[in-house]
């Protein structure tokens, strides 16, 4: 048999290049440049977008920091004086009431129990009440809603509570209780009482003893004792006026107050 010739040899086929196909190719995957007139307008559109998301998470953060850790109240009145002015400006923990509870001698914010203040006037009107009272559950203003009372936590739940000892103190779980903190002049002997806390309840008086109607005027409702449900926090911090900034802690003349009976 004879073998085939280089001549009768078939060539492989070369498949042909297809030019257009390449070119094409390279078009579309080559980088589409932006004009300027459209970088130009992405530009403020985005800085806008960034904007509006940093204030909406700014905003949010402000909103569950007054729900569950600080809330700014205003001073409606002189019940605590010279403790508080009226008009300050005061930071209550909500956090720390949470866990730790409420203490002797803390100064405290709470909700009304039921008749302790009088009705409320209108709330402000129009897009200045809105925006008001917006910034003030946002927490950008203190609350002044007329149905929160600030005053200092003289018992807990089973404390024994006198008014007065020989010398006109307050007498605590069987000990007179030396207050440092009541304004200059006044005395605490308008009400003559003696009371036993109710569980879960606290005894409530402003510094100012003779400008505060607290627990010992609401005597004939639950001994005067406000549900510690309705506390909201415990008073930390006076922010304004700035010279009156000051940190609050419990006075030293409760750290030796017996445990009640």
């Amino acid at each position: 048999m004879s073998e085939p010739t280089a001549e009768q040899t078939p060539e492989p086929e070369i498949p042909p290049i297809d030019e257009t196909s390449s070119e094409k190719d390279l078009i579309e995957t080559a980088p589409v440049k932006k004009s300027k007139k459209e970088k130009k307008k992405s530009g403020p559109v985005r800085a806008l977008a960034e904007t509006v998301v940093i204030i909406a998470v700014a905003l949010a953060a402000a909103v569950l920091i007054r729900l569950f850790l600080v809330q700014a109240f205003y001073v409606p009145s002189g019940s605590m004086e010279n403790t508080l002015l009226p008009s300050d400006r005061i930071v209550a923990s909500k956090i720390t009431t949470h866990f730790s509870g409420v203490q002797r001698g803390q100064v405290v914010v709470f909700k009304d129990p039921g008749g302790w203040l009088p009705a409320p006037g209108p709330a402000p009107s129009g897009f200045s009440g809105a925006l008001h009272s917006l910034f003030t559950f946002i927490g950008l203003l203190p609350s002044d809603s007329g149905s929160d009372l600030v005053k200092r936590v003289i018992g807990v739940g089973g404390d024994h509570i006198v008014c007065c000892d020989k010398d006109g103190h307050i007498e605590l779980n069987g000990k007179s209780l030396i207050e440092p903190y009541i304004k200059p002049g006044d005395t605490t002997d308008q009400v003559l009482f003696d009371v036993v806390v109710p569980k879960n309840n606290i005894f409530v008086m402003g510094d100012n003893r003779s400008n505060s109607r607290d627990s010992r005027y609401h005597l004939r409702v639950n001994d005067g004792g406000v549900p510690v449900s309705d506390v909201v926090g415990n008073v930390f911090v006076t922010v304004w006026p700035l010279s009156r900034f000051t940190f609050m802690s419990i006075p030293d003349t409760f750290s030796d107050i017996p445990s009640a009976p």
